[in-house]
């Protein structure tokens, strides 16, 4: 399993809660064409955090790579749905940060590895 973690903080005149039922909308879609397994959006609580805390924390799971990588490819499909989907999420969206994260230790000892 593989986490696609992001920390995100919404433009200013965006809405919290339509971004959650959009985001909901989107991730649903992926996870219905398998493309994700599954996800949870989580918001900070109380305020209680640092300033390189983002106000929402989005992860999704995916098995492996190839996963992700279909994950992307219908992102990327021209079509009309699919990019309602997407724009109603990413339209709120006025910075995040994203990271790959997998279990540890892990047999493939991943920092090892390299092409060159």
């Amino acid at each position: 399993m593989n986490v696609y973690h992001c920390m995100i903080d919404l433009k200013q005149d965006a809405r919290a809660l339509s971004f959650a039922q959009a985001l909901d909308a989107w991730m649903s879609h992926l996870q219905t064409a398998g493309t994700i397994n599954s996800w949870r959006l989580m918001r900070r609580k109380l305020n209680l955090a640092s300033e390189l805390h983002s106000d929402f924390m989005l992860e999704i799971e995916v098995a492996d790579l190839t996963q992700l990588d279909k994950a992307f490819r219908l992102s990327g499909t021209h079509d009309d749905d699919i990019a309602r989907l997407h724009r109603a999420v990413h339209d709120q969206i006025g910075t995040s940060r994203i990271g790959l994260y997998r279990p540890f230790p892990d047999p493939e000892r991943s920092e090892r590895m390299a092409l060159i």
